[in-house]
């Protein structure tokens, strides 16, 4: 292969992998920045609210107000972050003063 070759060959393939770098940095910053709505279908039957202080108690006998997604194993956030994702909403963030019943003391 000729000097001219590579060099083009190597800039054929800086070029792509910047693409290809975009293209996974684009989707995950915009589902870091989604998050989820109380009245979501997903969020509904786990009774999820932002404040844990407005949880129904006659849906939720077993909630505490301690509890929060910022203590539940499930929050994936740093420390005092005010919003983190959680596996059971896939790609939205919940509040971290928030709760559903999927709460699971962190350990």
């Amino acid at each position: 292969m000729s000097e001219r070759n590579e060099t083009r060959g190597r800039r054929r393939f800086l070029g792509l992998a910047g693409i290809a770098a975009a293209g996974f940095a684009v989707p995950h910053l915009a589902s870091a920045q989604a998050r989820l709505e109380e009245s979501d279908a997903q969020a509904q039957p786990l009774g999820y609210r932002h404040d844990t202080t407005k949880v129904d108690k006659a849906k939720f006998p077993k909630h505490s107000a301690e509890q929060n997604c910022a203590n539940c194993q499930l929050f994936q956030a740093k420390a005092g972050d005010a919003w983190g994702g959680c596996p059971i909403f896939g790609a939205k963030q919940v509040n971290a003063k928030g709760w559903c019943s999927a709460w699971v003391k962190k350990a």
